[in-house]
């Protein structure tokens, strides 16, 4: 049992005990001010859920409006870029033998263009334009 459902369970008796002490008279006092209790409880539980709840929606947009997925890990990419370096290697010996330097370089355009791809999906903006910085501006002058 909470610690929060024993304290309302003694408020509970506490105004049980006092309804048999007053009578009948003061019962609908007693159960307002038991309900309030209650009510007071439940907003505070509602504040606590929305608080936290806004919290989390102000860490994803900090964040830049994208949430971690657990497939953007630093391992993913290494082992891309291992798997796509063991793979070049009979590539480009099937690309050298069968197209001479053309079929090579066929080939390692097809590899850097797969890494490329991947290198976008996981870095958004990776290949587009950079704003220009105040520190920029100095370097240019």
């Amino acid at each position: 049992m909470d610690a929060r459902d024993a304290d309302l369970k003694k408020e509970l008796n506490a105004t049980l005990q006092a309804r048999r002490e007053l009578g009948e008279e003061y019962e609908s006092a007693l159960v307002e001010s038991f309900l309030e209790k209650v009510d007071q409880r439940i907003d505070g539980a509602i504040d606590r859920r929305v608080r936290r709840q806004l919290a989390e929606q102000r860490m994803v947009v900090a964040r830049g409006a994208r949430s971690p997925r657990a497939t953007d890990s630093w391992g993913e990419r290494f082992g891309f870029g291992i798997v796509s370096l063991v793979v070049a290697i009979p590539l480009s010996a099937i690309g050298g033998s069968f197209g001479g330097m053309s079929g090579l370089v066929a080939a390692w355009f097809g590899i850097v263009g797969v890494n490329a791809v991947q290198a976008a999906r996981t870095n958004p903006g990776l290949f587009g334009r950079r704003r220009k910085s105040p520190q920029d501006a100095e370097w240019e002058n």
